[in-house]
């Protein structure tokens, strides 16, 4: 079996490096990943809006990134052939609308409805974007794109979440869904005018026959990895989705500083961010269990002192440090993972790994608030991202392994 290798490889070799179009990228990225976790520091407002329970209002969460991992793959599959740039644009749209839908809903069925709607558009959104870079950039360079998109979803933790939290206390959680949504049909029309389009359809040579995906040499790499992230994924929101009401009922922050506290988490990553765009193509394994090692011993800190709110920020400044360049280090080991022809439906298959972590930590967040409390959270993350991180050094040493006796003179 032949491997079809990337179109115009040499021409991406030599052309300058796409810095506007991959700084458009990280603003719709910014905006759908701002649009995702908008509830999260909306919570306890939009529960007694609409008179239901905060974990209920948490599975808002689950909903959206269900929604996500039902939907992705096949909406991927079935939108191969069109232009990757106008699905950008119109999925951009439709999440835009679906936040306006959101702003107005009369009920918590409704509301229902309009995260499923974005949702959909989101799945298929990332879809397109986990790749996009790998189309613009020749593979030396991957760890640098990967690391400028990614930035527009570190922003949202910066910029976009804090402050919606924030417009959401002064003005309604309605008004922050409203803004948003008019926000993401503006970078819509910012992809329009800087995103380059891209030749994703791979040709076959003569004679070269289709090979199904699970037949292809890098689905066993992609599968185990995808595995990886929805361990980590589902371990980091079983924490993150509830960090609004941990802080102020087990921690003693008011409810006004945790919009100053998600800033500084979201800060606090571009750090790790900036650092994995070096890392990723530089030694890749070793900065990823660094940084996992680190944000397990940043969240048993804030854990183990929830009274001592000094201690508290600093772990959870440093938990936002390490954790902001882990996802751009996944997704730029995907795409090197992946052979070329498979990357869309990789990036598919990631964005659903991806999902599943997010709207099962939601979930099991959720259940074990209601069960246990919001004490425990914490420490489930931990021990939910030490097997992650175990499985990932486990794979690693056993691909080393047979690679070493692949070369080893018969």
């Amino acid at each position: 079996m032949s491997v079809s290798s990337p179109p115009n490889a040499t021409a991406k070799a030599s052309a300058p490096f796409p810095y506007l179009g991959l700084l458009s990228l990280a603003g719709a990225i910014f905006v759908s990943v701002t649009s995702e976790f908008l509830p999260t520091g909306l919570l306890p407002a939009m529960a007694r809006d609409l008179d239901v329970g905060i974990s209920t209002a948490g599975y808002l969460v689950t909903i959206f990134a269900g929604t996500v991992v039902v939907a992705t793959t096949p909406l991927a599959a079935v939108t191969q052939r069109f232009s990757r740039k106008s699905l950008i644009v119109v999925v951009l749209l439709v999440i835009a609308l679906a936040n306006v839908l959101a702003a107005v809903a009369p009920t918590y069925g409704v509301l229902v409805a309009a995260r499923i709607l974005g949702g959909l558009a989101h799945g298929l959104f990332w879809a397109v974007v986990a790749a996009y870079s790998a189309h613009l950039v020749p593979a030396h360079q991957l760890g640098k794109a990967v690391a400028i998109t990614a930035g527009g979803g570190t922003a949202a933790f910066v910029l976009g979440v804090p402050v919606g939290t924030a417009i959401g206390n002064a003005l309604g959680w309605r008004a922050a869904f409203t803004i948003i949504g008019v926000v993401v049909a503006v970078l819509a029309l910012v992809i329009v005018k800087f995103l380059p389009p891209v030749n994703h359809h791979v040709e076959r040579k003569a004679g070269e026959v289709h090979v199904p995906l699970r037949r292809d040499p890098s689905f066993r790499g992609v599968l185990l990895l995808c595995t990886v992230i929805l361990i980590l994924l589902t371990g980091q929101n079983t924490f993150y989705t509830y960090i609004a009401p941990w802080l102020t009922d087990v921690s003693s922050f008011e409810p006004g500083s945790v919009a100053l506290v998600l800033f500084l988490y979201g800060g606090a990553g571009i750090i790790g961010l900036v650092g994995a765009g070096y890392a990723a193509d530089r030694f890749p394994r070793k900065a990823f269990a660094g940084v996992v090692l680190v944000v397990m011993a940043a969240v048993l800190t804030l854990a183990l002192a929830t009274t001592n709110t000094v201690v508290v920020l600093i772990a959870v400044i440093v938990w936002g440090a390490a954790f902001g360049g882990i996802p751009a280090m996944l997704q730029t080991r995907m795409l090197r993972t992946a052979s070329y022809r498979t990357r869309d439906l990789s990036a598919a298959l990631q964005t659903t790994a991806f999902n599943v972590g997010i709207g099962g930590g939601a979930l099991l967040g959720g259940l074990l608030l209601e069960g246990i409390g919001l004490d425990v959270l914490p420490f489930v993350m931990i021990l939910l991202v030490a097997v992650g991180l175990g499985l990932s050094l486990t794979t690693d040493t056993a691909r080393d392994r047979r690679e070493r006796r692949r070369l080893r003179p018969a």
